[in-house]
């Protein structure tokens, strides 16, 4: 039986030094600043040969994960430092539903040379669930605010 690939949710570790707080850097190959505009509903995407590893660095955001024909909204927002690892094979998109932009940081594994096919869109095999992800967002805000 082959292994199920997962995506893996993280929280950074962290400690503070005087007035700063350190958290601590994702290993990568590449490094990708990442701007997902307000409003946005981003297409999914699949990569063969690459890991990505997000970090939303500045606003908020919705990573949608396509599996087992379900989509999994996942909420990232500046306030609770998340990493979220996605390894290849695993189509996946954002949304944006705020109206404030969003940017984050791709710290980018590769497990081979980039393969262009893996920055086409996919088609989407049904909509995302725009209330969910919004409902979800808003969750994340509303734990992070208390």
């Amino acid at each position: 039986m082959a292994l199920v690939k997962q995506v893996e949710v993280r929280s950074l570790d962290s400690f503070e030094g005087g007035m700063a707080k350190f958290f601590t850097p994702q290993t990568s190959h590449e490094t990708m600043l990442v701007q997902v505009a307000a409003g946005a509903q981003d297409d999914l995407f699949v990569h063969r040969y690459q890991t990505d590893q997000l970090l939303v660095v500045r606003g908020s955001m919705v990573l949608v994960v396509l599996q087992d024909r379900r989509y999994r909204y996942i909420p990232l927002t500046d306030a609770q430092p998340t990493v979220v690892q996605i390894p290849p094979g695993v189509p996946h998109g954002a949304i944006n539903p705020s109206n404030q932009g969003c940017v984050l940081v791709n710290a980018v594994l590769r497990h081979g040379a980039p393969y262009a096919p893996d920055y086409r869109p996919l088609r989407q095999p049904f909509p995302y669930d725009l209330a969910q992800a919004k409902r979800v967002l808003d969750q994340a805000n509303q734990y992070a605010a208390a």
